[in-house]
C-alpha cells in the first residue's frame, strides 16, 4: 500500500448536528460532505479521513475504521495479499458507500473491528445503493431509510449499510 492517502475513522453519533460543531471546532474546519445522517472531514493535517454516522447510542461508537488508497489497483494488492494472509473478509467493487462509489476489501480483526482499505472512484448521492440493504441475522431485508437501517443495526448488531457491513 504504497500510496495510502490517509487513515479514515467511521464513528457512530447520536446527535449528527452536535457533532459536526465538535469536529469542526476541533479541527478548526468544516465538513467536506453533508448529507441527512451523514458528515464527512477530510483533513490535510492531522491526515484524516473522519466519517461522522448518525445513529441511536449502542454504546458502540466505532462504526469501522480504514485506510484510504489511491487507486483500485492498490485496493487489488490489498486484496490479494490479504487473501493470501487468511484476512480478507469481503470485497466490494463499485460499491456505493457512505456517498460515495468506492472500490474496497475488509477484514474483521480479533475483537469484531471492521477495517477496510479502499478508493474513492467518484461522489454519489445516497449512502449504499438505492435501497438500504440490510441483514438481521443471516436473511437479507430492506431497509428504505438510513435511519431505519441503523435502527435495526442497533437492535441486531448486523446491516448492509451503517455500522456493520454484512460479513460473507
Amino acid at each position: 500500500m504504497n500510496g495510502i492517502l490517509k487513515p479514515h475513522i467511521s464513528l457512530n453519533v447520536s446527535n449528527l448536528e452536535a457533532s459536526v460543531a465538535f469536529y469542526a471546532r476541533f479541527f478548526h474546519t468544516l465538513p467536506l460532505k453533508r448529507r441527512p445522517g451523514y458528515a464527512k472531514f477530510d483533513l490535510h493535517e492531522p491526515a484524516l479521513n473522519l466519517a461522522l454516522v448518525e445513529a441511536p447510542p449502542t454504546g458502540v461508537n466505532v462504526n469501522h475504521f480504514g485506510v484510504q488508497v489511491a487507486s483500485s489497483k492498490e485496493v487489488e494488492t490489498a486484496r490479494q495479499r490479504l487473501e493470501q494472509i487468511g484476512l480478507l473478509d469481503l470485497v466490494e467493487t463499485g460499491t456505493t458507500c457512505c456517498f460515495a462509489k468506492q472500490d474496497k476489501v475488509w477484514a474483521v480483526d480479533p475483537d469484531g473491528n471492521r477495517w477496510e482499505i479502499f478508493t474513492v472512484l467518484e461522489d454519489a448521492e445516497v449512502m449504499r445503493g438505492e435501497a438500504f440493504a440490510c441483514c438481521v441475522g443471516s436473511a437479507p431485508s430492506t431497509c428504505d431509510t438510513p435511519t431505519a437501517c441503523v435502527t435495526e443495526t442497533a437492535t441486531t448488531g448486523s446491516c448492509g449499510c451503517g455500522p456493520n457491513p454484512p460479513r460473507r
